[in-house]
């Protein structure tokens, strides 16, 4: 069915929808967004990010930046996700993007099945990004958002193909572990890269050269 035609059950305008992006990635932030759309000016096409191409969905996330009542981004640096687990550090994500709303929602529904604690009431649905319009939107929001900033991290760190997988598990990114070990955005406690700790020590003390002197942004 063409992404025009698919039509997504609609939140009251009070009630904000949640969710995230980036818990399978080896590094990077995990990225959350909150939406509150506006039922009198629907934006055709929403849907779950997963299911549109990056070109979709940065046309969609320009219209929803527009026509929104509210919208926000946050994120869990890799630190925090090294500090308190992929789960918690999501919740913590969604928790930041809720709370940086321009107006206060009456509620919040996030995709999946586990809700992180806020001050409104919350509820959780599973595969809302395909079902319900608000929670879409929040999807299409916070991968855009993460994707960009994976694009700003291979910019320091050009060796691991991060504009390519956007730090997700593919052959190709185990291999550059392999070959260069971690670089500061990995997320140390996914074991992949964990597996690679003591070969990264070795390798900045001595080849400093081979890594960016930039901040990673996590």
């Amino acid at each position: 069915m063409p992404n025009e035609l698919i039509r997504l059950a609609q939140l009251p305008p009070d009630v904000c929808g949640v969710d995230e992006a980036g818990r399978g990635p080896l590094a990077g932030p995990v990225v959350a967004a909150a939406v509150l759309l506006d039922p009198q000016n629907p934006i055709a096409g929403l849907n779950d990010s997963k299911k549109l191409s990056a070109s979709r969905r940065a046309h969609l996330a320009e219209h929803i930046r527009e026509q929104a009542l509210a919208w926000a981004v946050a994120e869990a640096s890799a630190e925090e996700i090294d500090a308190i687990n992929i789960l918690q550090a999501s919740l913590l994500a969604m928790q930041r993007a809720v709370v940086g709303l321009a107006l206060i929602p009456a509620a919040a529904v996030v995709d999946g099945n586990r809700c992180p604690q806020l001050a409104m009431p919350v509820s959780a649905v599973v595969r809302g990004d395909g079902k319900i319009a608000a929670i879409a939107a929040a999807s299409i929001l916070a991968k855009t958002a993460r994707d960009a900033l994976m694009l700003d991290l291979h910019r320091h760190y050009p060796r691991y193909g991060f504009d390519q997988h956007m730090g997700y598990p593919t052959a190709a990114h185990l291999a550059a572990l392999q070959q260069h070990g971690p670089c500061p955005a990995h997320r140390r406690s996914f074991a992949p890269v964990a597996r690679h700790g003591s070969e990264e020590a070795a390798a900045w003390r001595t080849q400093p050269e081979l890594f960016s002197s930039c901040p990673a942004r996590n």
